[in-house]
Formats: C-alpha cells, sequence, structure tokens
C-alpha cells in the first residue's frame, strides 16, 4: 500500500514539476571596479539583484524517470511566492572575500483532469544556494582590473507534494537534496569612461554535483563613488544526480542590479 501511495505522489510530482525550483541566484561575485587609488583599509559593497532567468534542463523526484523542464520567466514569476538575492564583497588590498546568497519558493496547485485519485494538486519547490569565496587581483590599472578567486557553493533542492481529496484524501510527501561543489575562475571589469564600464565573471567546478558553472557578462554605470547599477547577461549550470534526485539545470537570462559601496 505504502508503495502505491508514494508512486502516486511520483507521478503527481512529475506532472506538476513543469513549474520549476525558480528563477534563483544579480551579483553572485560583487564585480570588481578599477579606482586609481587603493583605498586604506577594507572596503565593502553589498549587491541586491534581480535575475530574469528561464530554466531547462531535466529533474527527477521520488525515484522516477526524469522529465525534461523548459520553462521562461513569465511561467516562473507566475507562480513565484518569495525571492531573495543579494552579494556581499569586502576587500583589502588585493585580497577580498566575498559571498553571495539566493532563495527562490515557488508553489502551483491545480485540479486534476478527473477527480478521482485527487481533488487537487499541490507543488512547491525550494531552492537555495549559498557561495562564499576569496579572490585575489593578479591586475590592475586605473582602467582595468582582473581577480583570479576561488569559493565553495552551497546548493539545497527540495520539493513537496500534497494532494487531497479523491481517492487517497490527503497525503503529503518531499524530496529533497543538499551538496558542496568547489569552484575556481575569473572576474573583472573594464571603464570605457568614468561612469561606464564592462564587468563579468566565469566559474567552473565540481563536488557534490558533476559540473557547475557560472558566467556573467554586464555593462554598469557608476553614479558616484557610492552607487552604481549593472545591466548583463548570466547563465548558470548545475548537473546533480544522486539516490533517485535529480537536478540537472541551466539558468540563464537578463540581470539587473544595484552596488552600494562603503
Amino acid at each position: 500500500m505504502h508503495s502505491k501511495i508514494r508512486f502516486i505522489i511520483g507521478v503527481a510530482a512529475l506532472a506538476a514539476f513543469a513549474a520549476p525550483a525558480g528563477a534563483a541566484d544579480l551579483l553572485p561575485v560583487t564585480a570588481p571596479q578599477p579606482s586609481p587609488e587603493r583605498p586604506d583599509g577594507w572596503s565593502f559593497s553589498f549587491s541586491p539583484y534581480f535575475w530574469i532567468a528561464g530554466l531547462d534542463g531535466e529533474s527527477q523526484v521520488f525515484g522516477l524517470p526524469t522529465v525534461d523542464v523548459s520553462q521562461d520567466f513569465g511561467d516562473i514569476i507566475s507562480t513565484l511566492d518569495f525571492a531573495f538575492m543579494g552579494a556581499g564583497d569586502a576587500r583589502y588590498d588585493r585580497f577580498s572575500i566575498f559571498t553571495d546568497i539566493s532563495y527562490a519558493r515557488v508553489t502551483t496547485d491545480s485540479a486534476t483532469p478527473r477527480g478521482i485519485i485527487a481533488d487537487d494538486v499541490d507543488l512547491k519547490t525550494v531552492t537555495f544556494t549559498a557561495l562564499l569565496g576569496a579572490a585575489y587581483t593578479i591586475y590592475e590599472d586605473p582602467q582595468a582590473r582582473l581577480d583570479i578567486l576561488a569559493g565553495a557553493r552551497f546548493w539545497h533542492a527540495e520539493t513537496t507534494i500534497r494532494l487531497s481529496g479523491g481517492l487517497i484524501g490527503n497525503l503529503e510527501g518531499t524530496d529533497s537534496a543538499n551538496w558542496v561543489d568547489g569552484l575556481v575562475g575569473f572576474k573583472g571589469s573594464y571603464s570605457f569612461t568614468d561612469n561606464v564600464y564592462m564587468t563579468g565573471w566565469a566559474m567552473i567546478g565540481a563536488g557534490g554535483a558533476d559540473l557547475d558553472w557560472d558566467v556573467l557578462a554586464g555593462l554598469g554605470y557608476k553614479f558616484n563613488d557610492t552607487m552604481s547599477a549593472v545591466l548583463g547577461y548570466r547563465a548558470q549550470g548545475v548537473d546533480y544526480s544522486s539516490d533517485g534526485f535529480t537536478y540537472d539545470m541551466i539558468q540563464h537570462g537578463p540581470i539587473i542590479g544595484m552596488t552600494i559601496r562603503f
């Protein structure tokens, strides 16, 4: 009996999984900006951002066959409950430490076609990532800066299915996974004028996942020494699979954010 219930929950999960974990993770690494003068002591920055991302890939829950996922941003935003995205950077001379945190919760609900097994199916997906790393400036002049970086990213992906009504009454099941990936890469920027600059980064690694990568290219505008804004395009991919849970996804789309320095 339990195996039948588990199978029903799994089928409902696969049918409802058209709503993915969310467009989650702008600035996983705060973009460095060249400066004619290196400030004395520590300098800090905080970067809230929003990633207008779609999702493509494969997912598997409850040990059932994988399902292809292809969702644009419009599909995701209509079912988004809550999202938070932000990055921070602390720099001293050529050394810096940085962090990036993103969280997204998506909930969908729908009636089953015939309402026999269940009247309603609710699907909740949660994705949380946290990146912590360190960087070192290997080149810098008044116009350009290039950093090498290394860090680790923690992933949490969770899917909860709730069935109600019909033959089985109320039933709920959750499948989730946690893992950590090590990453290495570069980040840098180049100033065209005192106000306009381009920035970007590239990271790749593995660990709990077979592959974890992240690239971005953006154009920034510096309003003053304290505040700047960035508009760009970002793509991030991860390929994780273990114990019947698969999260093999690529998130990609425009990204917009603001950096506050102090």
